[in-house]
């Protein structure tokens, strides 16, 4: 894999969002990261899934700051290379939000997509 293609895969986490998991996580116990992942369905034909996963699979891709740790699988990461996630509180309220520039479509609510 050429430099390139390296960087296009890359996923960056804000320092927003790594607090906000890492405030999650210590609520949490025996969970050990956010796993951010891409979904077939809904309204724009894929959809971003979160969950507080206790392990870490093998394809797993971790990004980890300040003791939080983003988990993404191979597969995801191909949908979601270049992509930004940050934490958002604003006044339409709080969320883990994701910028896709893969993206062509989405929807109002900005959790499902279309490549």
């Amino acid at each position: 894999m050429g430099a390139d293609a390296k960087t296009a895969m890359k996923v960056d986490v804000t320092d927003a969002a790594f607090k906000r998991i890492a405030k999650i996580m210590a609520n949490e116990p025996g969970k050990i990261a956010l796993r951010v992942s891409v979904e077939g369905g809904g309204c724009s034909g894929f959809s971003y899934k979160f969950d507080l996963v206790e392990n870490r699979n093998d394809d797993d891709v971790a990004i980890e700051q300040d003791g939080a740790t983003v988990l993404i699988d191979d597969l995801s990461l191909v949908y979601m290379g270049g992509s930004v996630i940050d934490f958002v509180d604003d006044l339409m309220g709080q969320s883990f939000q994701i910028k896709n520039p893969n993206a062509v479509a989405s929807c109002g609510c900005g959790t499902s997509f279309s490549v």
